[in-house]
């Protein structure tokens, strides 16, 4: 069975589908990624005081507290579970594109290895690892990246099937 190029061949209301679906996803991540800039100042020291508090910092403007045991490992868990479906679907989708075979590789691993580092990284910070913040944030933008990445080429191989044919 020939799944390369397979999305392109679907009929139009199929493709439609997946660029709704794509989008849609995309809204919920980056609902959930402004939830991030919310949270953390998208820095370093943002992400350690979400996790670890600032209650030593009499100058903040904020007051945050170290998150419980149970607080991180419910985040991690539900974000691993809950990322790395929308990753193997979005992976799914991709593979059946034209896009060029090494680009595709790295895109169908790279983020569940940056899932990894990101809410593994989250553990160990909290865990007391400070110089781990640098990171997450690192995996964090990776993952980010390829979600871009990923829809967007799925988007352009269901927009433009003709040009997408190998």
């Amino acid at each position: 069975m020939i799944i390369k190029g397979l999305l392109a061949s679907m009929p139009r209301q199929f493709r439609l589908f997946v660029i709704f679906f794509v989008l849609v996803l995309n809204l919920g991540f980056f609902t959930g990624f402004n939830f991030v800039r919310v949270t953390t100042s998208m820095n370093a020291s943002g992400i350690e005081q979400n996790y670890l508090g600032n209650e030593m910092d009499e100058d903040a403007d904020e007051m945050h507290f170290k998150k419980s045991e149970q607080e991180v490992l419910t985040l991690i868990h539900n974000h691993i579970l809950s990322l790395s479906l929308i990753f193997f679907v979005l992976g799914a989708l991709l593979y059946m594109t034209h896009v060029p075979y090494k680009l595709k590789s790295f895109l169908l691993f790279e983020p569940f290895v940056s899932l990894i580092l990101t809410f593994g990284g989250i553990y160990i910070l909290w865990k007391g690892v400070i110089w781990f913040k640098y990171v997450i944030m690192l995996s964090g933008m990776a993952m980010v990246f390829s979600l871009l990445l990923m829809s967007a080429l799925i988007i352009w191989s269901c927009l433009f099937p003709k040009r997408t044919e190998g």
